[in-house]
């Protein structure tokens, strides 16, 4: 009888929900008004911080909810801050770079 090799288990390269702190919106494909609706929502219950998390062609649609929630319907109360940064992705020859962005928004008012 042969042996089946052992097979080593890997962490899940995936986050679990239920490690995205309450504070954080991940930017995804909806529409920007959904996002916009969420950071709205969320600030309506108190909160006077919320960040927005985005990866490769998300950013756009991160910076687009960021200045429609900030312009529309704060009217500029809002105070923003940007992290700019890169994640490797894949392994070996399937490796590469995807750029991330990270806005806190900061209610003034």
């Amino acid at each position: 009888m042969a042996e089946e090799p052992k097979r080593t288990e890997r962490p899940p390269t995936q986050t679990r929900r239920s490690d995205i702190p309450p504070d954080t919106i991940l930017i995804g494909k909806k529409p920007i008004m959904a996002y916009a609706t969420a950071v709205m929502m969320h600030f309506n219950t108190g909160a006077k911080r919320l960040t927005l998390k985005a990866r490769g062609r998300a950013i756009s649609t991160a910076v687009d909810v960021a200045e429609v929630v900030n312009n529309r319907f704060f009217q500029g109360g809002l105070t923003k801050s940007v992290a700019l940064g890169t994640e490797v992705v894949g392994e070996g020859q399937d490796a590469r770079n995807v750029s991330t962005i990270e806005v806190v928004l900061e209610r003034t008012k």
